[in-house]
């Protein structure tokens, strides 16, 4: 956005005075008063090194012609007020962190009537959109006084000046937290479930709190961090989800935060992760915190992962301990035949999947505890209880008596 040109390279005006160009500004000056941003700026394209201010008093001059009286019909004096529409902006931009960003304009629809006549009556073949100028000279203007830099890819923020409501609006890019959670109590869901009455409204069924469970991982973590960014709210991004009365323990479960719309963008993350363990003792804990990109989100949702669970297990009827042992050998290395398990198909496709068990090990014996590596995907309680007959095989079946879970954990997800 920086508009500089090196001292070594000299203005090039040699092709305004183009005849074909003259009788164009001609044409143009003739249509009204036109300010010389605006007349430059019909011409942008040619005579590199130039401000389109000083491309319109070079055509002027070279036309002998004066500046007629009155606001320039095309811009509507907009021009004259580029220091102003700067300070607006640099006004609406305190209180906010940022090291880059990028301008832009919302024009009204008189100004773009005005352009698009103009380009009919003298043709846009070296001409620069109205609003390309104004963010550029903004921009600039933004770069000086902050020490900021323009970014046309992944701006902090953008500043977009509205010629419509005559007012600086910010959009905010998120803050991305990449990090590992546990969760050590039981009955948390992961993110905020809305009540399926009233859909978040409020009712009796939700005594009026809109939400199926009165807190989240995703609540408790960001009620830590987002009042300390300044955000409007927080979206955790699991990789997977854990049910929610099992805990997640081990090396936790990899997730990023999202945080929109932060007035501040670089906390000390070692810091935020001990606030965010002290205010949540004996619920959850982060890990390994540390600043990530946009595309971080994709990539753990989209990662292959194996998981690694815990379960403790009821049977029906008595076994012994080798007869258990020797169905979890039988478990190691299939390929599990899951059809969508019954607690979960009125919101999954009803479909068979296909995952493998890596390892199946008998932890304890007297109150049997099973531990199973698996891909990610596998449901375990069906694992271990067979839903009727939709999951296969399944440790009941193998068994030759019902089993089920009486307590699951997840120990590490890999990814």
């Amino acid at each position: 956005m920086n508009n500089q040109i090196p001292p070594q390279l000299p203005f090039r005006t040699e092709a305004l005075e183009n005849a074909d160009i003259i009788a164009s500004a001609r044409t143009i000056i003739h249509e009204g008063p036109i300010c010389d941003n605006c007349l430059g700026r019909q011409f942008a394209k040619i005579a590199s090194g130039l401000t389109n201010e000083k491309r319109g008093e070079i055509l002027r001059s070279v036309l002998e012609a004066e500046l007629k009286e009155g606001k320039c019909w095309l811009c509507n004096g907009l021009f004259e007020n580029f220091d102003a529409w700067a300070l607006k902006a640099l006004e609406t931009l305190k209180g906010y962190e940022f090291d880059s960003f990028l301008v832009g304009t919302k024009v009204n629809g008189m100004l773009l009537e005005n352009e698009e006549l103009l380009w009919e009556i003298a043709g846009a073949a070296y001409a620069e959109p109205l609003k390309a100028e104004l963010n550029r000279e903004v921009g600039k203007r933004i770069e000086h006084e902050t020490g900021k830099i323009a970014d046309f890819d992944r701006p902090d923020l953008v500043v977009i000046l509205n010629l419509v409501t005559e007012a600086v609006e910010l959009q905010i890019n998120s803050v991305f937290i990449y990090g590992r959670y546990r969760k050590f109590k039981r009955g948390i869901p992961q993110t905020k479930w809305l009540c399926r009455e009233c859909r978040g409204k409020g009712c009796d069924r939700c005594d009026f709190t809109g939400k199926m469970y009165a807190e989240s991982v995703e609540e408790l973590i960001g009620g830590s961090i987002l009042e300390e960014f300044g955000g409007v709210v927080t979206v955790l991004h699991g990789s997977g989800r854990e049910d929610i009365d099992a805990r997640m323990l081990g090396s936790g479960r990899p997730f990023v935060m999202e945080i929109k719309e932060p007035k501040l963008r670089e906390l000390d993350l070692k810091w935020l992760e001990n606030k965010v363990n002290d205010e949540n003792k004996d619920k959850v804990e982060v890990l390994e915190l540390q600043y990530v990109k946009r595309e971080a989100v994709a990539k753990i949702k989209n990662a292959k992962v194996d998981k690694t669970y815990r379960a403790v297990v009821s049977l029906k009827t008595d076994v012994l301990e080798e007869d258990l042992r020797s169905a979890l050998d039988n478990l190691i290395g299939a390929v599990i035949e899951q059809r969508t398990p019954l607690r979960v198909v009125h919101r999954r496709a009803d479909l068979v999947r296909k995952r493998k068990v890596y390892d199946a090990r008998l932890i304890s014996f007297e109150v049997p505890i099973v531990e199973f590596k698996c891909d990610g995907g596998l449901y375990i309680k069906e694992l271990i209880s067979g839903d009727n007959g939709r999951t296969i095989p399944s440790l009941s079946e193998l068994l030759g008596t019902e089993a089920e879970v009486k307590e699951l954990d997840v120990v590490d997800v890999a990814i």
